[in-house]
This record gives structure tokens, sequence and C-alpha cells, in this order.
């Protein structure tokens, strides 16, 4: 098989969560165990950061495997899902996986497959553990999937884990409360290893508290350590100032992420920063500065508030729950001067529609559509929910016609937003 072929077996003979949801979803990790010890168990041979999280996840691990790579650290990098590549997922030092590799491992393991029948994110793990051992990465991010405890990642024994935040998400799956989605994210802690905690609340803080007293272990809050604020985020740039409470002093940065939900996950990266120089990787001031101000020219990261033109302004987002689209409404409360706002969305069809529909404002114009893969939500399911919420729009085969309607519909001050699901944003041409 080619590269394409091999790519088209791995869709389409692999159960794939992102495409067709729970069906695809395996509640332990013993087919990646089974992978790995088959594989040598690669992941044992390269030290790594574990992060897991609601939201926030990718974008930290991407500032994190940012400053590892501009202080010279050979760094890899797992993210999932993909927009374009599936190459994106897996990358040394912000290249993606090498072609052959995906070839010659996807046929390597094609026996064993049919043994064990593994979904296409255990699958994708295992791969990824393997190309970091075969190219002996210094380090590498790995972010989890859904959840923590039962996620393929969780194989690992990192040198440090990262809990971004938790929120009302895959709740089919990880639980209908606050604490149960925490408890699962918390299994990624391990026994004396280090644990960054991004954002906590008073439902969540006793979830890990109490694992990381199992775990002898104190958790290390991001927000104990650091305080991010807004400076100026009218350039190219988010600017903003953060305090750091230990050393009592204030440092500018300039982040190329440029929506303000980033400021927690910044405290996030520069406190797990802060941990990674005293496990002996050594990042100066200054390459944290330039590793932030080109997280996605160094890592390749896209879909978070990427603002790709102006005139009207258009801008792209992964959003696609209920804090995601939190998020993203209070970004466009901080923007001076706007028109009417254009929404164009498509979820997923196991998502709190309603919850994010109550959300959205009344006044604005909506362009409903759906990603093509069996767990999109039919637009005309989408458009009728929001119907009921008097949020009036019209329903969209293709998200690029959607984006060509809102172009000429609007003025130039509008601002057109594509958010919802990552598969919408996959389909837009170009990106």
């Amino acid at each position: 098989m080619n590269y394409t072929e091999t790519l088209e077996y791995l869709y389409s003979q692999l159960p794939m969560f992102s495409r067709i949801g729970n069906a695809a979803y395996k509640k332990d990790i013993d087919n990646t165990v089974t992978l790995c010890n088959a594989l040598g168990n690669p992941h044992q041979n390269f030290k790594s950061i574990h992060i897991a999280g609601t939201n926030g996840k990718g974008s930290t691990s991407n500032m994190l495997a940012a400053m590892l790579q501009k202080a010279g650290y050979k760094t890899g990098l797992y993210t999932s899902p993909h927009i374009k590549d599936f190459g994106e997922r897996i990358r040394i030092n912000g290249k993606m996986i090498d072609e052959q590799f995906v070839i010659d491992f996807t046929e390597k393991t094609k026996n064993i497959c049919n043994e064990i029948n593994p979904s296409f994110f255990e699958l994708t793990v295992a791969m990824a553990f393997a190309y970091f051992s075969q190219e002996h990465v210094d380090i590498a991010v790995i972010e989890t999937g859904l959840g923590g405890r039962l996620d393929s990642t969780n194989i690992i024994s990192p040198i440090m884990s990262i809990i971004t935040n938790i929120g009302l998400d895959h709740t089919n799956l990880l639980g209908n409360t606050i604490e149960e989605i925490a408890f699962e994210k918390a299994g990624i802690i391990k026994a004396n290893t280090p644990v960054i905690i991004g954002s906590v609340n008073n439902k969540t803080k006793d979830v890990f508290e109490k694992k990381c007293r199992e775990m002898n272990i104190m958790p290390v809050y991001a927000e104990d350590l650091f305080e991010a604020s807004v400076a100026d985020n009218n350039g190219t740039h988010l600017v903003c100032n953060v305090f750091d409470k230990m050393n009592n002093e204030f440092e500018s940065y300039a982040l190329d992420l440029r929506g303000n939900y980033q400021l927690e996950n910044i405290q996030t990266a520069l406190a797990a920063n802060k941990m990674l120089d005293v496990l002996g990787f050594k990042i100066s001031k200054s390459d944290q500065k330039k590793a932030l101000a080109n997280v996605k020219e160094i890592t390749g990261l896209r879909g978070r508030w990427d603002i790709v033109s102006s005139n009207p302004t258009v801008i792209y987002d992964v959003a696609h729950n209920k804090d995601g689209i939190l998020a993203v409404l209070k970004q466009i409360e901080s923007i001076d001067k706007k028109g009417r706002l254009h929404f164009i969305m498509g979820f997923v069809n196991d998502k709190d529609i309603n919850a994010m529909l109550d959300l959205l404002p009344t006044n604005a114009q909506y362009y409903f559509t759906n990603a093509h893969i069996p767990r999109a939500l039919p637009k005309e399911i989408l458009a009728e929910s929001a119907l009921q919420k008097n949020l009036l729009g019209r329903c969209y085969d293709d998200v690029n016609e959607a984006i060509r309607d809102a172009k000429n519909q609007a003025l130039s001050d509008d601002i057109i937003i594509v958010l919802g699901s990552f598969f919408i944003l996959s389909e837009i041409n170009p990106f």
C-alpha cells in the first residue's frame, strides 16, 4: 500500500471515535498494552509529559513542545484529532511523522490487529510511541484522547503529569458530574510523579488531592505560581503580563495563539516549565518567549482563534463544548469595534447541543452545517434545535458554501466565526 491507501485502511478498517463515536471507545487499555508489548514497549525508551483536561490540553501541549524544541531538545508531540493531515497527530520538532514509517508500521501490525481488533486511536498511540522511540527523542509531550484513567496513552510513566481543567464533556462516557469527570482525568496522576493542575475549583480540588495523597505527591496549582492578564490583543499577538508569584516579578509575553482563553494555558505551561527545570530540562526565558510567540509556526497548531482574514473578520476555532463556546463568546466581548456576528457551526451528535445553544446571541446570523462523517449531527436537527432558542439561520450541506454566503452577506466590520467541530474545520478549503 502507498501512503494514501494506508490511511484509507486505518480510517475504514479500525473503529475511529472521532468519526463514529462511542462504538470506537474502549473502556480499558488492554489493547494498547498488547500492542506495545509486541513492539518491545517503545514507550519505555523516552521521557514524556502526560497532559489531560477538558479544554486547553491541545494548546498547552503545543506550548510546551514549542518551548522544549526552542531550547534545543528533540521533542515528540502526540495530539488528536487532526484537522487536515493524519501526520498532525505525531510530530517531532514540528515535522509530521514520516509517511514511510506509517506505511511500514501499519503493515507490520496487521496480524496483531486482526487478532485483537484495536481502535484507530489505540493503534495510532502505539505508532507514536514506536516512532518517538525509533527517532530517539529527548522528550515527548503526550496528550490524552478521552478522559485519562482508561485512555490508551495512560500506559506511559511520565516525568510529569498535567491536568488543564475539568468541564462537562463526553458525559456519556466519562460521567455526568464534574467530580466523576475529574476522577477520570486524575487517572493520569502517577506515584511519586509531579502533577500540575491548571485550573481547580471546589468540586475538583478534593478529587485531585485525594488521588495525590494515594500517589504520595503534592499537587502543584498553576494559579499559585503565576497570574496572567491581557495587556493588548489588537495586533498580531496576544500580549499578556504574567506575575511570577514566587519571584515577585512581572514578565511580558507575546502569544501567537490569540484567544484570551490562553491566559489559563500560559499559566499552566509556565508552571510546567518551572517543574521541568527541576527535572533537568532547562529552558531559558528567552527561549520561552520566542517559542510562545511562534507556537503555530514551530508545532503547526491550528484552529485556536485563528483570524484568517479581515473586512469582514473571519475566525476559525475548534470550540465544541459549553466551556469552549463560553470562551469564544468572552473573546468576542473583548473586541472593541464589531458589527454583526455570523456563526457558522456544526457539531457531532453526542454533545449537549442545548447547553451550547442557550449561550448564543439571538441577534446573530446563523449558518448550520455538518461534517460528512457518521458521527455528525445532521444540520437540519441543529437548525431545528436552534430555532427553539430563537437562533435563526439557513442550512448548508458544505461548510465552504456557508463561508461564501456569510462573506457575501457580511459588512466589512462584521465577524464570521466557524466553530463546533474539528471535522467542520477539516472540510474548509483552503484552510
